[in-house]
């Protein structure tokens, strides 16, 4: 059994003020006017996990599947509710797990069928010129709720600023989706720029763009996300970061500089947790993940947990039911 968290460790707090009562280890919800909560917001639900995947595994499909590990197996919702379930969650947001057209309408084929899917990121060819039908075709679907691209394979650092895929960001606004960043440390500077260039564009940190925690790495990272989440139509996922520690021997102390940096930076409306699971079975449990970042937000006011494990996450999506 790991060790929980006996302390929070928050730096740097002068830019979330807590009263005496809060005895200054508090984060209290801000009205940043962030378009990642919704002016008409459906209330929050009691806890969702805002990124998980589901895949019937196929080993040429999935390539980056460790043969041997826990994740070469077919991982479907049943599986997961049977792990959700008693933990008081009420659903999820379903991730791509491969760059396919095909998987994007498998995972809406899955939200029809499971109600605990909440939302579907799906992945559509932004730098196709017929983005745009793409689009519109999934976007009919009322759980379609956002894009993403597996950027932190690209080995271009700057692929973010290409010209045709910023050509195909700047077409999810009208549909009204949001886009998930997957990104590495070394490509937070181009997500800095992708994101000043479209204001009016819902992001979201995907893993709290993988830190070194390993190597306990935490410069230029530190830096990158704060400029980031100047930004405030950018949010975060507090997520995937037991696969960046070391597996066998992490400590929830491990992560306590990578949590109170977005903890400070993002504040408590605009970051939501995600199990990144079954990835995280890499590292750890379901449960150990979930709690992780409960030891960690226990001593926070009740309105931010819920924001974290559930609100901002439904806010951020629109998640409409």
């Amino acid at each position: 059994m790991r060790k929980a968290f006996g302390f929070l460790n928050f730096q740097n707090l002068s830019a979330f003020p807590a009263s005496p009562r809060e005895n200054n280890l508090s984060l209290r919800l801000r009205s940043s006017g962030s378009i990642c909560n919704a002016p008409n917001a459906p209330p929050p639900l009691v806890k969702l996990d805002s990124h998980q995947h589901f895949w019937i595994y196929d080993a040429p499909q999935y390539p980056w599947i460790p043969e041997g590990s826990a994740l070469h197996r077919s991982w479907l919702p049943e599986d997961l509710a049977r792990i959700q379930e008693p933990l008081g969650f009420e659903g999820s947001i379903a991730v791509q797990a491969r760059q396919s057209l095909e998987e994007s309408r498998w995972l809406l084929s899955l939200a029809d069928a499971h109600r605990s899917i909440r939302g579907v990121v799906g992945w559509v060819d932004l730098r196709d010129a017929r983005v745009e039908e793409q689009l519109e075709e999934l976007s009919q679907h009322p759980r379609f709720v956002g894009v993403r691209h597996v950027v932190q394979d690209e080995p271009d650092p700057a692929f973010l600023l290409g010209n045709d895929f910023q050509r195909g960001v700047s077409q999810l606004a009208r549909f009204g989706l949001a886009y998930d960043l997957l990104i590495y440390p070394h490509q937070l500077e181009a997500a800095i720029g992708l994101v000043e260039r479209f204001p009016e564009q819902r992001f979201v940190l995907d893993h709290i763009a993988k830190p070194l925690i390993r190597q306990r790495t935490i410069s230029p990272w530190r830096e990158n996300i704060r400029t980031l989440a100047e930004f405030p139509h950018v949010c975060c996922k507090v997520s995937g970061m037991i696969t960046e520690a070391d597996h066998a021997g992490w400590v929830p102390e491990d992560f306590a500089p990578y949590l109170d940096t977005v903890f400070e930076a993002f504040g408590g409306d605009r970051l939501m947790y995600g199990s990144d699971w079954p990835v995280c079975l890499l590292a750890g449990s379901y449960q150990q993940t979930a709690e992780l970042v409960e030891n960690y937000t226990r001593q926070l006011p009740l309105a931010v947990r819920e924001a974290v494990f559930g609100g901002n996450a439904a806010r951020f999506y629109r998640i409409k039911d």
